[in-house]
């Protein structure tokens, strides 16, 4: 009775219940591996995590509208009303003469619900504005699917097969891929549209008195679908249709016109042709022939290398049927892509694996490491399933999340282990042994686990885009640490018992620490805690000195990538035409087609790549712009290219504004240098526009230095005699009109051939296009019938203008940019000019600004948001200290340990060069619970150590022995497990700087927490009314021989 009495006594033992009910361990077992083996093979893969674009782009077309006339007519009034959505961040607009495009921007801390109902506001805003806006304006077009992803790119080219045709094809293609499963999208790029153009002059038709209204109507009249009715039989409704609608270019050319009592056959007067637009806005070549290309967007839901498969099949099909000489390439394949990426994190998460296998094999022995090596595939298997159930899928920042778990997973696991062999050794029986483990640790590992996840909470919580780009960290660290407690003190006991070997000396107590070794560490130990003011002295000034050393680090926002893909932009001066933007692209492509480092090269001409990377700074349609992609074969040749690119683009094309570059991780920035200047007065901004361009052509390190209102363009202004055209019945709409019609075409209608629409348009002949002069000699239709040349109401003038003019809220605003040769960091050089332009902001008039733009200012407000959840984190960790401690002067000094690491932070950056980026800050944040975890673990054994008796000298001391190897075993395995990922140039800062901090922290950990203890603890309290303690208390414990009370030695 009186055991059964104890037993119901016994408070409950997760451990010692584990071992007692081994079916139900092994139940959980299998269910677990099963449950994670079904995660891991239905989790969707990717490269980079998905994340809200917050950006919409609204478009609107005048033309014949003037800069002036755009911004007070269309883009003063959409901004107004833009500057009322809910979560705007900003405004940005760019207009050109008879276009704008304005781009919104919201707020970084915006949810993706948020985002979405910001997007209908902006088109209900707007929409409420359209009867203010200008007759004859296009649009306003909106865009809020600008992060859509094509996970393949295929180009369609054939030798002698024109546009149209190859069009043909590529519908045939986009149809089979719409009903291809997973496939949300298939979109044609770089088609060129069909015109029907009616070459007239103008002249022509003044002689004839025809004007451009009546060949808009005569078309019209023939053209229109109109109800023609139905006849009603009594048993049934039979409807009629008229046939006659225009279907050829024939039936143009035979059309009547009628004017002045003469009918005019339109063939007669005019040469109608059918042809591409001229001059097109916009062009797709792959390696160096004119193609189309077709890009496919993945559903969601839907897993990309399964999509990938998919359509990679619907593409076989559909090359089945095409002729010979047309043929399909890859420019790029997003699911090979993800499958190499994940292969290889996979790869460095075996290795990770094995690396903590090793360690914990040699260092614990056999039947210890097989125990941590059964627990690692359980907690990887729960945590595979826990993600699969919320949605989180394999890519860059999960996939390295697991490796930098794995590092800390085997922390609780190894603590059970470590102390249930150290009992062993001491006598006790297996199931005693995992019980006092449980008994003794499960509880502040507890605490630890939560607080090395706290120590992510700035992560997931930071309310920016490179926050939601990472956030992913934070939970499968959180998910890992939480079920590797589970796994430690649940089935880390169960497989021990089963496992470890019973010591023959079971029941005789064995003191395991009296070894040479232990011994060396108990007299540092000691030496630590007399000389507590020295040692803690001496590391706070080292902590001082390593945080003035960050400033020798060079800086970055997030890494480039190492994806083979080379951008090349090339922008010609402002007003270029863009036939000499592709004859310049065309150049350049020659030059490179014949070199062995490049796969292929596919160039966008008057607008760039489409966003086939998730972070992608996409270009939109710019008539002076071309981008060449150039696909290397492998890292090395893209290294090698770029260097010979750059060289021919300095040597052969010294007139065109270049950039070569790689392709970067993270939110998009643009160029690596950049300031913007901002102001009320557009003269006065490119006034100080022009002294910060100028600061940075003084440093010797910027290159392509300019500023994006680029040149003034030439220009021809006419002068209109409103008296005189009055007096002849002529109005400005008419001038226009025939302008139009005279330069660019004036669209009269359209054809309808099958799905497509063709555009019918009238145009003077090629001849008269070409030539300036002959604007003069234009015929404009007058009120009264007749018509005058233009001259005798006009005159043109030559001006030269601003061809583009950025605004941002509202405000005129002048971005200078430049590039940086290789190896120097963007956001060093950005701090740099923005401090050497202390004098120049200073002198500023009020209302003007200048300020850092691009990845930097991306960067700093990055920080900013994780600077901002850090209190929170604080708090946290302060609440679960204080859970466990119950004391507060114990918890401040766990909580003054986690610091820290930042000297081995920043030691080890400082030695491998890895730049102190977005990602490594996350490192040097997750240090502080990491290292706050063995600090607990250490204060919460000296506090078990005094409560069974020993003397508070010897508990401070013994305590750092006993927890020694534990401590350092754990640091070991975690940084270790971090080598796979310091290849990379995305994880190797954060590994570096973790490496570095849990090495140095560790060792600081062993000594500082014990001088700290003993500084402020070290006293036994005061109770009642005694005197005053003497200060070398302390002091004199330490000389006294060691002596363990029997509650100790029976541990």
């Amino acid at each position: 009775m009186t055991t059964s009495s104890s037993e119901e006594k016994r408070p409950f033992n997760l451990s010692r219940w584990a071992i007692a009910h081994p079916s139900m361990a092994r139940f959980l077992f299998g269910l677990i591996i099963l449950a994670g083996a079904f995660g891991l093979m239905r989790m969707g893969q990717k490269e980079d995590p998905d994340f809200t674009f917050r950006v919409m782009v609204v478009q609107a077309f005048w033309p014949g509208a003037s800069i002036e006339e755009m911004q007070d007519q269309v883009v003063n009034k959409i901004e107004r009303k833009l500057q009322e959505t809910p979560h705007l961040d900003f405004v940005r607009s760019y207009t050109r003469a008879g276009s704008a495009i304005i781009t919104l921007q919201v707020e970084g801390d915006t949810n993706a619900q948020q985002v979405a109902d910001a997007f209908y506001q902006v088109r209900k805003k707007v929409g409420d504005i359209s009867n203010e806006l200008p007759e004859g304006l296009l649009g306003p077009y909106f865009n809020d699917e600008f992060g859509d992803t094509f996970i393949t790119l295929n180009s369609l080219s054939g030798e002698g097969y024109s546009y149209p045709e190859l069009k043909k094809f590529a519908i045939q293609a986009r149809d089979m891929l719409l009903t291809t499963p997973g496939v949300e999208k298939a979109v044609i790029i770089g088609d060129q549209p069909e015109k029907i153009y009616i070459d007239v002059s103008s002249q022509v038709l003044a002689e004839r008195g025809l004007t451009l209204n009546d060949l808009r109507n005569t078309i019209a009249g023939q053209n229109n679908i109109d109800p023609a009715g139905s006849v009603d039989t009594g048993t049934r409704s039979v409807r009629i249709s008229v046939e006659g609608s225009l279907d050829k270019v024939e039936d143009l050319k035979n059309l009547r016109l009628r004017a002045g009592g003469q009918i005019t056959r339109l063939g007669d007067i005019a040469t109608v042709s059918s042809g591409l637009e001229d001059p097109y806005s916009r062009k797709f070549r792959f390696n160096g022939q004119d193609s189309v290309q077709i890009g496919v967007v993945m559903a969601k839901g839907f897993k990309v290398t399964d999509v990938g498969k998919a359509v990679e099949a619907t593409y076989e099909r559909f090359e089945s049927s095409l002729p010979y000489g047309v043929k399909v390439d890859q420019v790029s394949n997003q699911p090979e892509v993800v499958k190499e990426a994940v292969g290889e994190f996979m790869k460095a998460l075996g290795e990770a694996l094995v690396i903590v296998l090793v360690v914990s094999f040699l260092s614990i022995g056999w039947r210890s490491g097989l125990v941590i090596a059964i627990t690692i595939p359980l907690v990887l298997a729960a945590t595979f399933a826990i993600m699969y159930e919320l949605g989180i899928d394999l890519q860059r920042i999960s996939l390295g999340a697991l490796i930098i778990a794995l590092g800390l997973l085997v922390d609780d696991a190894m603590i059970v282990v470590e102390m249930m062999e150290r009992k062993l050794e001491e006598g006790l029986v297996k199931v005693e042994a995992a019980s006092f483990a449980y008994t003794s640790t499960a509880f502040p590992m507890l605490t630890g686990t939560l607080i090395t996840t706290a120590g992510f909470i700035p992560v997931g919580f930071a309310a920016s885009t490179a926050g939601e780009y990472v956030r992913s960290l934070f939970y499968v660290v959180g998910i890992a640490l939480v079920v590797s407690w589970f796994v430690a003190v649940y089935f880390t006991p169960w497989l021990g018992n089963m496992l470890l070997k019973q010591r023959s000396h079971a029941g005789n107590h064995h003191d395991v620490f009296d070894t040479r070794f232990y011994r060396n560490l108990r007299s540092t130990v000691t030496w630590a805690v007399r000389h507590r003011i020295i040692v803690l002295s001496t590391t706070l000034v080292i902590f001082f000195v390593s945080l003035w050393a960050f400033q020798f680090i060079p800086k970055n926002f997030f890494p480039q990538s190492s994806r083979p893909e080379i951008l090349v932009d090339l922008w010609l001066p402002e007003g270029s035409s863009i036939k000499e933007v592709e004859k310049q692209a065309k150049a350049l492509e020659a030059r490179m087609m014949d070199d062995e480092d490049k796969r292929f090269i596919a160039t966008y001409i008057g607008e760039g790549a489409p966003r086939f990377f998730l972070p992608l700074d996409q270009q939109l349609r710019n008539p002076n712009f071309a981008q060449l992609l150039v696909m290397a074969k492998d890292e090395p040749a893209r290294e090698r290219l770029i260097a010979k690119m750059r060289a021919i683009l300095a040597s052969d094309f010294p007139s065109i504004r270049t950039k070569v570059d790689r392709l970067f991780l993270g939110p998009p920035t643009g160029w690596p240098v950049q300031m913007r200047v901002m102001g009320p007065d557009r003269e006065e901004v490119r006034r100080i526009a022009d002294r910060v361009k100028a600061k940075f052509h003084e440093n010797p390190e910027l290159g392509a230095v300019h500023d994006d209102w680029l040149e003034p363009v030439p220009g021809m202004k006419l002068v209109i005699d409103q008296d005189r055209a009055r007096a002849l019945g002529v109005t400005s709409q008419r001038i226009r009109q025939m302008l139009q019609a005279s330069v660019t075409g004036a669209p009269l209608d359209n054809f309808r051939d099958g799905e497509e629409t063709v555009a019918i348009v009238a145009r003077e002949p090629a001849d008269s296009r070409k030539l300036l002069s002959s604007v003069d000699s234009i015929y404009i239709p007058t009120d009264f019938g007749g018509f005058v040349p233009l001259s005798q109401v006009a005159k043109v003038v030559p001006v030269l203008e601003q061809g583009i003019e950025w605004r941002r809220d509202r405000l005129p605003t002048i971005t200078v940019r430049g590039t940086l040769p290789d190896g120097v960091q963007p956001n060093d050089m950005a701090m740099k000019m923005f401090g050497d332009m202390q004098s120049l902001r200073d002198s500023l008039p009020a209302g003007y600004s200048i300020a850092i733009q691009g990845g930097a200012e991306d960067s700093a407000e990055s920080q900013a948001s994780i600077a901002a959840k850090a209190p929170i984190m604080l708090g946290v960790i302060v609440i679960l200290l204080m859970v466990q401690l119950q004391h507060f002067g114990k918890a401040m000094l766990v909580l003054a340990t986690g610091p820290l690491g930042i000297i081995g932070a920043a030691a080890a950056l400082l030695i491998s060069g890895a730049p102190f980026g977005f990602v490594a800050i996350l490192g040097v944040i997750a240090l502080l619970g990491i290292i706050m975890r063995n600090s607990i673990i250490l204060v919460d054994q000296i506090d078990q150590d005094i409560a069974a008796g020993m003397d508070r000298t010897e508990a401070i001391i013994g305590s750092a022995v006993r927890r020694f190897r534990p401590i350092t075993l754990t640091a070991l395995t975690a940084v270790l497990a971090l080598i796979p990922i310091s290849r990379g140039v995305f994880w190797g800062p954060l590994a570096y700087a973790m490496m570095g901090g849990i090495l140095v922290a560790t060792v600081l950990t062993i000594l500082v927490l014990p001088a700290g203890y003993a500084l402020f603890f070290g006293r036994e309290p005061k109770k009642g009314v005694a005197g005053p303690e003497k200060a070398d208390e302390i002091d004199a414990e330490i000389q006294t021989p060691v002596s363990y009370p029997a509650a100790v030695a029976a541990e």
